[in-house]
C-alpha cells in the first residue's frame, strides 16, 4: 500500500475521531485506521504532516475542553460522593432515632400489659 494511500487513511481515521470527540493521539488515530498503534512515526517524511495535524487537533480538543469548563471529573464524582455519605449519614440518623422510639414504645407497651395483668388480678397498681 502506498504512503498516500495510508495517510489518507490516518486522515480520515483523524477525522472520524474528531467528530466522535474522543482523544486524539497518535495510539488512537493508528488503531481507527485499523493498524499498530505504533504505526505513526514522526521521524517518517510521509508521517511529518500528520502528526502534525494530530498534535493540532490534540491541543485543539483540550483548548476546547478547558473552555467548557474544564470541570475535572474527579472533582465532580467526589462531590457527588460526599453528597451521598451525607444523605446516608442523615438516613442512619433517622432510623437510629426510629429504633429507640421503638424500644421505648416496646418498653412502655409491657409495662401497660404488666399493670393490666396486676389490675385483672385484683392487685393494686399504682396510677401514673
Amino acid at each position: 500500500m502506498s504512503a498516500q494511500v495510508q495517510t489518507a487513511q490516518y486522515f480520515a481515521a483523524l477525522e472520524r475521531l474528531k467528530a466522535r470527540g474522543e482523544k486524539i493521539n497518535n495510539a488512537t488515530v493508528a488503531l481507527e485506521a485499523g493498524k499498530d498503534r505504533s504505526s505513526i512515526k514522526a521521524t517518517r517524511p510521509a508521517h511529518q504532516k500528520l502528526v502534525a495535524a494530530i498534535e493540532a487537533a490534540a491541543l485543539e480538543q483540550a483548548e476546547k475542553k478547558q473552555a467548557k469548563g474544564g470541570a475535572d471529573p474527579i472533582a465532580g464524582l467526589q462531590a457527588q460522593v460526599k453528597l451521598l455519605t451525607d444523605r446516608l449519614d442523615q438516613s442512619l440518623e433517622r432510623e437510629i432515632a426510629l429504633l429507640d422510639e421503638v424500644l421505648e414504645l416496646r418498653a412502655t407497651k409491657k409495662a401497660l400489659e404488666e399493670d393490666t395483668r396486676q389490675l385483672q388480678l385484683g392487685r393494686l397498681v399504682q396510677v401514673r
